[in-house]
């Protein structure tokens, strides 16, 4: 979203909380920071948009205040996301001599590929397809829906607001995936009346990986065109299949041409960056990296991550993450005070695109600015802003060198801190890109709450005191990696199980998918765990994966909907790109 900054506000921001006579972590600095970061007037920080470049813009202006190297083009690294999807041209649908209109009669998912598909129409139900331990329903038995477009109810059967027995195969895209294995060459989504009762059709949505075929969403008035011939409405088919609990698809001999062109439009972001230069000839060649995510989910709204998806509202994201980018300047205003100490190098970050799935920090590991084996270590900072009564402080990582848990015990001696300590390195956050090139992290966050992902993250729930407490710590932390004789020894330390808010699933490969490609040509795997299915397998770091139980995989979404489908003990036929050369692996889950 594009809106306006008053330009006072802009120049307030580039020069608030700088207070080189006083660099210890204090209360005041922090609320200052958190008072423009959280701000209303940055509208969310989505990336891309201005108040992401006003927090850019400010975050830069301290690295330079602290005088720090500014690394990169004068502190921005750049790169491309995908910010928004709309509808092209040519958009179309015609059911026999209508030609419907598109925004009015029908739109485009933002998932859609863009295709057009003359054929005629199967009405499949609630496009299920489900084999569960306490009932089965299969709207495709008896239907051929290969080369036709599907027809489908959106939703479920059972009308209530708590989790039912359909609740995880609901999904727009899931039943639109299940289609096209089913051999759809397209699919037509349509609201019954019990699902929405003002037949809103789906807006486009901020970003989403593509399918291969086209997906609309049409309205009941459309949807009632084609069933004429069956003399009922779909209505009337949503009724039948709520009170029969059974599939009521069938095929009801109309044809239809339609076309769907979604467009993505790219825009810039940034990681921001700085640089501490060390002091000791030989370690000054190594480098702790210090790192918070900037970014938020802007204004909410369908497809954002918010947990609010239908409240569109500021998502000021003050402990999420404007804590750890507050927290981040304020280490990096008291260690510059300390410069002439410094052993190593310490590089500072505040990444963009994390709520896109890490984009920002993985960009920065392909992209680094040293020779990444020369990153000896990694702090990350992800809500550290609501410090518990109890006083526990999450850190992740912990298995990821052979020192880190006494290390950490030996600093939280006077037991400030209840230290709730989690080996694994991959992770929903940052630090997992870090983990990924085999080194050693450090993911500090004093936990989630009510208010996460929602328009109620404000600043002024924040714990400031709490903060300091916890900055003081993380100081204490990086002066302890930055002055150890010798470095931390990796170690792996993979996930225990699925991360990041994904479901969790019956199987796992053992793998960490990279969440940055751009092309929906596979999945590259940036990350393989030891003594893991996808391990034993023989699949490698930088494999692309393209199909999972001989089925396509274009994108991460795929991977998760097939990965859905497999069992514990099944035999898995893999696919993969390995230096531009496929290669079939067979994997035992």
């Amino acid at each position: 979203m594009k809106f306006l900054i008053p330009i006072l506000f802009v120049l307030f921001v580039k020069t608030c909380a700088v207070h080189p006579d006083n660099p210890e972590i204090t209360q005041k600095e922090l609320q200052e920071h958190e008072a423009v970061l959280a701000s209303d007037k940055l509208a969310g920080r989505y990336p891309g948009t201005e108040g992401d470049r006003v927090a850019s813009e400010y975050i830069r202006a301290h690295f330079k205040a602290y005088k720090m190297d500014m690394l990169f083009d004068d502190g921005f690294q750049k790169f491309e996301v995908t910010g928004s999807t709309e509808a092209g041209k040519g958009n179309a649908l015609i059911t026999g001599s209508r030609r419907w209109e598109y925004g009015k009669d029908f739109s485009a998912f933002p998932f859609s590929g863009s295709d057009s598909v003359a054929s005629s129409v199967v009405f499949a139900g609630y496009g299920f397809s489900i084999v569960a331990d306490t009932f089965t329903w299969d709207d495709y038995r008896n239907l051929d829906v290969a080369g036709k477009w599907c027809l489908i109810l959106r939703g479920e059967p059972e009308k209530n607001p708590l989790p039912s027995s359909f609740s995880r195969f609901t999904d727009d895209r899931t039943k639109a995936m299940l289609a096209a294995d089913k051999g759809a060459s397209g699919v037509l989504f349509v609201s019954g009346s019990q699902y929405d009762r003002m037949d809103e059709l789906v807006p486009m949505r901020r970003t989403e990986s593509r399918m291969q075929i086209p997906v609309l969403h049409i309205s009941r008035k459309v949807a009632d065109d084609l069933l004429e011939a069956s003399g009922k409405s779909i209505v009337w088919y949503e009724m039948l299949a709520d009170s029969c609990h059974c599939p009521v698809g069938f095929d009801p001999g109309k044809k239809v041409y339609a076309r769907a062109n979604v467009l993505s439009h790219k825009v810039w972001t940034s990681n921001v960056a700085g640089l501490l230069r060390g002091n000791d000839p030989i370690l000054q060649n190594e480098y702790i990296v210090i790192g918070a995510h900037k970014d938020h989910l802007g204004m909410g709204g369908p497809g954002s991550g918010s947990r609010v998806p239908d409240t569109l509202a500021v998502h000021n994201g003050a402990d999420d993450n404007a804590s750890g980018v507050s927290l981040l300047l304020e280490l990096a205003e008291k260690l510059s005070a300390h410069r002439n100490e410094l052993k190593r190098s310490i590089i500072f970050v505040a990444f963009g695109a994390e709520e896109m799935g890490i984009l920002g920090a993985t960009y920065f590991t392909n992209h680094p600015p040293v020779d990444i084996h020369s990153v000896k270590a990694m702090i990350n900072l992800d809500m550290v802003g609501r410090l518990r009564d109890d006083r526990s402080l999450q850190i992740g990582g912990t298995g990821t060198s052979a020192e880190a848990e006494a290390l950490l015990r030996e600093l939280n001696r006077d037991s400030v801190f209840r230290l709730v300590m989690s080996p694994e390195g991959i992770g929903p956050s940052d630090h997992a890109a870090f983990y990924s090139r085999n080194i050693p992290v450090f993911f500090l966050s004093t936990g989630a709450h009510t208010d996460y992902h929602t328009p109620y993250d404000d600043a002024d729930k924040i714990n400031y005191g709490g903060m300091v407490q916890v900055g003081n710590y993380v100081y204490a932390l990086a002066w302890a990696l930055d002055t150890l004789p010798k470095g931390l020894t990796f170690r792996e330390s993979g996930p225990a199980g699925q991360q990041g808010g994904r479901p969790r699933f019956k199987v796992t490969l053992g793998i960490m998918p990279d969440f940055t490609s751009p092309d929906n040509n596979g999945l590259r795997v940036d990350f393989v765990t030891r003594d893991k299915p996808a391990w034993r397998g023989g699949m490698k770091k930088g494999d692309i994966i393209v199909s999972l139980d001989r089925k396509p995989v274009h994108n991460i979404e795929e991977y998760m909907y097939r990965l859905s489908k497999l069992s514990s003990g099944q035999l898995v036929e893999v696919e993969v790109l390995r230096d531009g050369k496929k290669e079939l692996l067979f994997i035992q889950l």
